[in-house]
């Protein structure tokens, strides 16, 4: 789905529609919390996840993948746990890149599945028991901050710096999937990516430690001497843009699909045709790409990223504080 405009308000003037939802936006947040008090399986391996509060793309993945290749970086053999969501395997599947494709496994375990075993389902501690199996040493949540089936060592929320929590509010008057006071209670620690535009470092002072980050577009193998169309169905496909404009590359045209969106035989004539007529090369993300039929792929260009730490100390905390919960 598309999110709402009137999520993106000031929390000071939601709109009439969010007020209007406040009702159910209690109710939501009511099952969240008593979903919550329910005790996950406690791994015999340090477990990490990488959640958020609201909905939407924060650049979970990206950080994900990121603290993956460190740990494998010293001696480690992480394994990803993610809900999979769109796909339709069994709970525990390993996902392989290879044989699996996005409708089976989701797009987000594809790219995990790259760089570390990935397993799948909405049960994390199927899924973990099945890692473990397999040879994990420690585990790493893409997403899953509200779900109790895992017990988590340590919990990272993730947070947009330009969008911020939105309006503030719970699902659906707003973004969120619990009020944000209730989220970071629980947190071990919030990762904050991109410019910090609504002063999220600030209004969390006292609260866990702060992390920043910013994701930047691997841009090497995009054409710079032909026009670009770019086009996204990721969580803010305004971030893909603006990350291609931040590298001196302006599309032609920009088109915004939803998140996780399953690319149709018509659509991707459609953005070839569009393509041709402009002579301009198609440009998407790389969560995009594994959504395209296998000879679309062929002809669109795929921007990587990749996440830039204000300092080179942040990740390497979090790893200590992961890695070391258990070890000592």
């Amino acid at each position: 789905m598309r999110t709402p405009a009137f999520w993106w308000n000031a929390p000071a003037h939601p709109g009439w529609a969010a007020r209007l939802l406040s009702p159910l936006s209690f109710l939501y947040a009511a099952a969240t919390a008593h979903r919550l008090r329910h005790t996950g399986w406690r791994a015999p391996v340090p477990v990490l996840c990488c959640g958020n509060i609201g909905v939407g793309g924060t650049g979970k993945t990206p950080l994900a993948l990121d603290l993956a290749r460190r740990a494998i970086a010293r001696g480690r053999r992480p394994a990803f746990l993610s809900r999979g969501y769109g796909g339709n395997l069994p709970a525990g599947t390993r996902v392989d890149p290879d044989r699996h494709t996005a409708r089976e496994a989701g797009d987000e375990p594809l790219l995990l599945a790259r760089v570390a075993p990935c397993h799948i389902g909405a049960d994390r501690a199927v899924s973990a028991r099945r890692a473990i199996q397999d040879g994990a040493d420690c585990l790493l949540m893409d997403d899953g901050f509200q779900n109790p089936t895992l017990h988590q060592d340590i919990a990272l929320v993730v947070v947009d710096g330009a969008a911020g929590f939105g309006n503030g509010r719970v699902l659906p008057a707003g973004p969120l999937r619990e009020p944000v006071h209730a989220g970071l209670a629980r947190a071990d620690g919030v990762v904050v990516i991109g410019a910090d535009q609504q002063g999220i470092l600030d209004s969390i002072e006292n609260g866990p430690p702060c992390f920043a980050a910013t994701l930047q577009q691997d841009v090497g193998n995009v054409p710079h001497d032909r026009p670009l169309v770019a086009f996204a169905g990721i969580g803010r496909p305004a971030k893909f843009f603006d990350g291609l404009a931040s590298m001196g590359l302006s599309p032609l045209r920009c088109m915004a699909f939803a998140d996780h969106h399953p690319y149709t035989p018509t659509e991707c004539r459609d953005l070839l045709a569009l393509a041709a007529r402009w002579d301009a090369r198609l440009v998407t993300t790389e969560k995009d790409a594994v959504r395209l039929p296998a000879a679309m792929r062929a002809q669109v260009t795929t921007a990587g990223v990749h996440l830039a730490w204000d300092t080179p100390a942040m990740p390497e905390r979090i790893l200590d504080l992961w890695l070391g919960r258990i070890d000592a």
